[in-house]
């Protein structure tokens, strides 16, 4: 698992990926990335450094997210867990370079926030031909949290976003064959008026028809003590 090795643990100091929200007005100048392990679900566990940084309404809000991101490998399933959303870019190529997943497969969004707003640039790129490196680099320096989604599907990793953020898409059938992308936020308090037990049966059964899954436990928008134990509910069945 080469990949691991761009994931080691480091602090985001400049304005730029997640770090640039609000940086002139907070006091708190960087955030921290937290190294990847291949792990499983006991692995999951709180951070002691602020992962997410803001200005809102005249007071400095920092966030702690996951002590460690975590690959499972569970049967035929590829599992990435991390805490800031724009990461599941990077795990996606991953996931295109080591032909885990094929170009153009239907991406299943489950998130409270679309994701979709324009990056500073996109990254052009082959599926036969992937530089890591400068994935990585675009995917913590030029993505953040609201932008992510938009490079995927600018640079057509996905035909297709199915986005699953209120009661009527839980509802639906989903044909086989999509990657699946959960943002654990949409747990939080303000998404209660979708009812909790459908939606955490039809994510179960999201999660059974698919073999890669990337998920944010999302610490702006999301307390990660309840992020975390909501991720082993979900995985209770399959592990």
């Amino acid at each position: 698992m080469f990949f691991k090795d761009f994931y080691q643990g480091f602090w985001i100091t400049e304005p730029k990926g997640n770090n640039a929200f609000s940086f002139q007005e907070r006091q708190n100048k960087r955030i921290f990335v937290a190294p990847l392990i291949r792990g499983d679900l006991h692995d999951l566990e709180g951070g002691q450094e602020s992962v997410f940084s803001e200005f809102f309404e005249g007071q400095e809000i920092n966030k702690k997210g996951l002590k460690v991101f975590v690959c499972l490998k569970k049967a035929d399933k590829h599992i990435f867990i991390f805490d800031n959303h724009n990461h599941a870019f990077f795990f996606w190529l991953v996931g295109l370079k080591e032909g885990l997943i094929k170009q153009n497969l239907t991406l299943l969004h489950v998130d409270q926030h679309k994701d979709t707003r324009k990056p500073s640039k996109y990254l052009d790129f082959r599926p036969t031909d992937i530089d890591l490196q400068e994935a990585f680099r675009y995917t913590n320096d030029i993505l953040n949290v609201g932008n992510f989604l938009s490079s995927a599907i600018h640079s057509s990793i996905f035909s297709k976003v199915e986005f699953l953020d209120n009661e009527e898409s839980f509802s639906r059938d989903y044909a086989p064959d999509y990657i699946l992308d959960l943002d654990m936020d949409i747990f939080a308090d303000e998404m209660e008026y979708i009812p909790y037990q459908p939606k955490i049966d039809k994510l179960r059964s999201l999660i059974d028809k698919t073999r890669f899954i990337t998920i944010a436990t999302s610490p702006y928008f999301m307390e990660q003590e309840k992020a975390i134990k909501i991720i082993h509910e979900l995985f209770s069945n399959n592990f």
